[in-house]
């Protein structure tokens, strides 16, 4: 039998799946030359790149970072416990797959409502085993509901309405195993990206997926995590952006949205990232309400280093 390929587990607004062709273009050299020792992702959420990289090159050490409480919580239950959860899943998609339109609705409220009123009884930093129905809980929340959505109102409650698909996959045994044997020697963090910086040096890439900067008054990414990632705090990171790379000379790729998309003289972060090298790679828009507004768009990749000729 082939050995399956770990994939994002997860459907995540602004997954990179789709542009990890593109990306393999603007990695360093050093990193298919076996130079780069260590792997640093500070924004994980649905971990594409790091799954891709992990798998692909001779990482010695990995770190994933994510100021979301339950989507480490659910890395790290899939790390250590992926048997009991796949167990769990299972049961979930066992009754989701016997139910019928309603039921399903019934069904995904009822755990959308179990989910919210544990988000004060759960201590996300010890690792206990409550943590694992609620990995499993959160999985099946992102499978079910519309568009794989991620959002929390004011109160800190998901609040994302049900999807009504036919067939979630729900209980996705083979990879859910093959995620797991990757995580095994990496380290999972409930941190803040500038946590990193100890852990980088000149042998060390980073790849930064932050919360994108919106590129038009109604397309926001920013309540994910239930805090809004403002232009300072955009301002924020290229700072230490540039720090790491003064400082610790890592090998540095971050991405984010083109505000060229719909304004052409928008030059945030050409002036933001001013110094280093900017590169457009196209990404179909997938998340949007009206879907005559999805299509091609431009994003933006913002590196330290040079790329062969």
């Amino acid at each position: 039998m082939l050995k399956t390929k770990a994939k994002p587990f997860l459907k995540w607004a602004g997954g990179k799946s789709q542009l990890l062709c593109q990306f393999e273009k603007y990695y360093p050299d050093d990193l298919s030359g076996g130079i780069i020792e260590n792997y640093i992702e500070p924004f994980v959420g649905g971990g594409a790149v790091f799954f891709e990289i992990m798998q692909k090159y001779n990482i010695q050490h990995s770190y994933i970072y994510d100021v979301n409480k339950d989507l480490i919580l659910t890395y790290r239950v899939i790390q250590r416990k992926p048997d009991f959860l796949l167990e769990i899943l299972q049961k979930h998609q066992s009754d989701y797959d016997h139910a019928d339109e309603q039921d399903r609705k019934n069904l995904f409220l009822s755990i959308r409502d179990h989910f919210n009123a544990q988000r004060f009884e759960i201590n996300h930093t010890i690792f206990s085993e409550n943590w694992i129905p609620r990995a499993a809980q959160f999985i099946f929340l992102n499978k079910t509901c519309f568009n794989g959505l991620f959002r929390l109102n004011s109160r800190g409650e998901f609040n994302v309405p049900f999807g009504g698909y036919k067939k979630p996959n729900i209980w996705d045994k083979n990879n859910i195993l093959a995620v797991s044997e990757v995580l095994q020697n990496t380290r999972i963090e409930l941190s803040n990206y500038e946590n990193c910086f100890d852990l980088a040096n000149e042998k060390t890439f980073i790849y930064f997926d932050p919360p994108y900067r919106p590129i038009s008054k109604t397309a926001s990414f920013t309540t994910y995590t239930g805090f809004e990632f403002t232009d300072i705090e955009q301002i924020k990171l290229s700072r230490f952006f540039n720090k790491l790379d003064t400082q610790k000379r890592s090998k540095l790729m971050l991405s984010n949205s083109d505000p060229k998309n719909e304004n052409p003289n928008d030059d945030f972060f050409e002036k933001l990232y001013d110094g280093y090298k900017l590169h457009r790679v196209y990404a179909k828009r997938i998340i949007n309400c009206s879907a005559e507004k999805r299509g091609k768009i431009n994003e933006l990749l913002i590196i330290n280093y040079r790329l062969p000729i």
